[in-house]
């Protein structure tokens, strides 16, 4: 069996950054195990720009905010197993991989930082009706396919979902000579970035359809159209409205799913609304010595997002390696009145040194209404905000000396209001 102090799942964006930290931090015993042939996770297939400018200051494409990682990690020497498979891990921290180089491994480490990142809901998830054709593909397939390929999926496009990954690949397509017919979107608002709205749909007139789903596929070997229509308040279908729409590919944008297979053989506990791991203020889970971030804990709007919590988790997987232990007294922060979740879930004010910054989103659409946050019964923070989506994640920075001011303080409760 081998032994290391820190083994990284998951070599995209979080792992890397993860890792890097830990390095930093003097560990020097790590390991990334990545599934993928290359490092760099999604964002080695996402070309388009608009990365990097919280972390680097300047605008990157996906494949270029990654490389300066992997460069970094292999200026720093840390070592990594590509085409590797983890196929389980266990409270004990015993992690079982396989690949064609090694065979069947295990690997006995002292901390273990998850970063397994998420996938794409597919069609047999959202139960539509209709032939089993060609020409139905997840967004993030098609990207693949057109970016990292060469392929064209197909000439005439509906998009079903109108998150980031969705919107995106409107445009690409119709870069690359595809017609997108409609994006169509069950909710009432777009779950996408307001940026990626205006830049993939509006500046190429391509429609989007709120309040609208697909309700039957037409096809025998390939896609020939889909029907689709209104839904109600209830997301119910109004029969009346439904119209044909001609098209030889359906992408799905539907949503995306942590990756937590590995978390639950460990007994990690996850979250009922983000099915990612529930974490204290070090992004340790339940299970000491194993840390969580990026997209395997919650999906993130920003890659930039993702770095700095990753940084984090590495951090403190050091940290930890070295002797401090997280737990102590636990304030728990609740999630009520609009708020859906937050990252974390559990604070120990000790752990705190200036400020922690706690990430959430909303359920629906707010406008001219406040954030504001409780300690216990006492509200110390009314955030004014014009308008709050459930595309745009949103983040509350609790300093040291608000902590502190509440030491006893049992519960913060983080709630949108009217006035």
């Amino acid at each position: 069996m081998q032994e290391y102090d820190i083994v990284v799942i998951g070599g995209g964006p979080a792992g890397l950054a993860a890792a890097l930290s830990a390095k930093e931090e003097g560990i020097e015993n790590i390991i990334i195990l990545e599934r993928e042939a290359q490092l760099g996770g999604i964002l080695n297939q996402c070309i388009h720009n608009g990365f990097g400018l919280h972390t680097f200051k300047e605008e990157l494409t996906g494949p270029e905010y990654a490389q300066r990682f992997v460069d970094k990690v292999e200026e720093l020497n840390v070592p990594y197993k590509l085409n590797t498979m983890v196929l389980d891990i266990n409270k004990e921290k015993i992690i079982t991989a396989v690949n064609d180089h090694d065979g069947m491994i295990e690997i006995k480490a002292k901390a273990i930082v998850l970063a397994m990142g998420c996938r794409e809901r597919s069609r047999g998830a959202i139960n539509i009706p209709g032939s089993r054709c060609a020409g139905i593909l997840t967004a993030g397939a098609a990207q693949k396919f057109v970016n990292m390929e060469g392929y064209m999926p197909g000439r005439e496009v509906v998009i079903l979902g109108s998150g980031d990954i969705g919107l995106i690949m409107a445009r690409r397509m119709t870069l690359e000579g595809a017609k997108v017919k409609a994006v169509v979107e069950l909710m009432p608002y777009s779950s996408g970035l307001k940026r990626n709205i205006v830049q993939c749909l509006d500046d190429f007139n391509i429609p989007l359809k709120l309040s609208h789903t697909v309700t039957n596929i037409k096809g025998k070997d390939r896609l020939e159209g889909v029907t689709i229509a209104r839904v109600d308040e209830n997301r119910r279908v109004i029969k009346e409205t439904e119209e044909f729409i001609k098209c030889d590919t359906l992408l799905l944008s539907v949503g995306l799913v942590p990756e937590n297979e590995l978390s639950r053989k460990a007994d990690i506990e996850l979250s009922e609304v983000t099915s990612g791991p529930v974490v204290d203020d070090s992004m340790q889970t339940n299970i000491e010595g194993i840390f969580a971030c990026g997209n395997v804990l919650h999906v993130h709007d920003l890659v930039d997002n993702v770095t700095t919590e990753s940084y984090n988790a590495g951090k403190n997987a050091a940290l930890y390696i070295k002797g401090k232990n997280f737990r102590g007294n636990y304030i728990e922060i609740r999630a009520i009145d609009g708020i859906r979740y937050t990252v974390p879930k559990y604070i120990n004010n000790e752990n705190v040194e200036k400020f922690i910054s706690i990430r959430f989103r909303v359920g629906d659409v707010f406008r001219n209404s406040y954030i504001s946050v409780y300690f216990d019964d006492i509200r110390e923070m009314h955030i004014k905000k014009r308008i709050l989506t459930p595309g745009e994640m949103e983040d509350v920075k609790l300093t040291k000396a608000l902590l502190d001011k509440h030491s006893g303080c049992k519960t913060i409760t983080i709630k949108v209001e009217k006035e």
